[in-house]
């Protein structure tokens, strides 16, 4: 496992910060179950961990490794259920938050998908739950183009050789294994710390004033990263909870991208400043003037070489306005800050300062995110319509773990919309369907910009 996953498996121990990732696919019709089957375990040959569980050390620093399962079925974790009456989307999202709060048997996999049938119209719902160790949203969305089919009957697949990677038997590491740990891993950083040096020591002699700017950079970049936060910016959304409730709507994407594009921006800064928008409606509405926020943002740390699944992102927060009501000038405020965190010195050394962090104890860890209003992540999805066994995908909502805010929104590209799924604190966020009128007013305000006939309704889905 790696030390920011580790990190992530630490945290864990306060309920609060489960790193639990939820996801619904409306589907047209009911799946088919036998090619429903076919697909998932394309998906376990394909991504390893989808069949190993997490092996943990009985004492020490060492983060658990991964080994197979020798007691996997498939069957366990894929299930099947008829709604209740009156079987509406009320009752996907009921299901989804539910799941959301119950922590996984450690024991087993950390996944479970399950086909919700008997919707209005023949429809149905996929329900996929994961750990956010096996997979982040990037790799998510190459898992699906991986194993779904592109047309409603599918076709013949490539005849995959399994590439199964060999991984440890099941039992707890040796003394002797967790010593061989430690020694790798100084080792390693002994070298990278060598091999910085080696390149530093030659560019102090040539470059002197270039390479203490740099390194001085460094380190303030990597304080900026790890700055610990006890308090919180929005005196409305403060308490914290173990309950989570979820909602839902849909923002056309020619539209969010015309909007972005006056705004001098990207979807993610448009995005953003829907999101800003909304949360100074929801704190006036409660009778507070708020400045700023503190938001939590994951930055994709993937590059074309890692395999598929696993995660392979880092958290930056800092703080954003929302005392300005003009979209476009907010575009321009929330990019600016945004590009720099994304270039941060210190970001691609993330896996490494996860690993120093790791020495802390895990309350520690917790209380520098409990601070955070929302997370907020925007995943490139589909432009093409998907199908799973026979169904094919209409809505695909991703409800991502809140890591101790008040709120996480997620905003997922599927086609010609933007699915937004809101997974929020029930404490935090007790009147959720405010929360969700005021962020959609907020994505209103910013589809103002658009200037072509174009379809700007900002749907709250039900």
């Amino acid at each position: 496992m790696t030390q920011t996953d580790f990190m992530s498996w630490r945290m864990e121990e306060d309920p609060i910060l489960r790193s639990t990732i939820v996801a619904v696919a409306l589907l047209d019709r009911s799946p088919d179950q036998s090619r429903f089957v076919d697909m998932m375990r394309r998906a376990v040959d394909l991504v390893p961990l989808f069949r190993r569980t997490a092996i943990e050390a009985p004492m020490g620093f060492a983060p658990p490794r991964w080994a197979d399962d020798h007691d996997f079925d498939l069957s366990w974790h894929l299930r099947r259920y008829t709604l209740p009456e009156p079987r509406t989307w009320d009752g996907v999202l009921d299901f989804a938050r539910t799941a959301e709060m119950t922590a996984f048997d450690k024991r087993r996999p950390l996944w479970e998908f399950t086909v919700l049938d008997g919707l209005h119209d023949g429809r149905s719902a996929l329900v996929m739950k994961v750990h956010h160790s096996l997979t982040d949203g990037v790799s998510g969305m190459q898992i699906a183009r991986e194993i779904v089919d592109f047309t409603r009957d599918g076709g013949p697949r490539p005849d995959r050789t399994d590439h199964r990677t060999a991984a440890p038997n099941g039992k707890s590491p040796t003394p002797r294994g967790r010593l061989s740990w430690y020694r790798n891993s100084a080792t390693d950083v002994a070298r990278r710390a060598s091999n910085t040096l080696g390149r530093n020591s030659v560019r102090l002699v040539r470059t002197p004033r270039a390479t203490w700017r740099d390194a001085a950079a460094l380190a303030g970049s990597t304080l900026r990263l790890t700055r610990p936060v006890v308090s919180t910016l929005s005196p409305v959304m403060k308490k914290r909870s173990t309950r989570r409730h979820c909602a839902v709507l849909d923002v056309p994407v020619e539209a969010l991208a015309q909007a972005a594009a006056a705004g001098a921006g990207s979807i993610n800064d448009a995005f953003l400043a829907a999101v800003l928008l909304g949360m100074a409606k929801y704190h006036r509405l409660h009778g507070a003037e708020i400045s700023e926020l503190r938001m939590t943002l994951p930055i994709s740390l993937r590059a074309e070489t890692d395999p598929v699944g696993g995660n392979r992102i880092t958290l930056a927060r800092f703080a954003l306005p929302a005392d300005i009501d003009d979209p476009a000038e907010l575009m321009h405020r929330v990019h600016a800050t945004v590009d720099a965190w994304r270039h941060e010195p210190a970001i691609p050394l993330s896996p490494t300062i996860a690993g120093a962090l790791n020495l802390l104890p895990a309350s520690t860890l917790g209380n520098m995110l409990k601070q955070r209003a929302f997370v907020a992540s925007n995943v490139v999805g589909s432009p093409v319509p998907l199908f799973i066994a026979g169904s094919e995908v209409l809505h695909y909502y991703a409800f991502s773990p809140t890591l101790g805010s008040a709120f996480n929104v997620t905003l997922m590209s599927y086609t010609t919309r933007c699915c937004v799924g809101i997974n929020a604190d029930t404490d935090a966020i007790p009147d959720l369907a405010t929360l969700t009128d005021s962020i959609a007013d907020g994505f209103r305000a910013v589809l103002g910009l658009c200037t072509k006939t174009t379809d700007t309704r900002v749907v709250v889905a039900s």
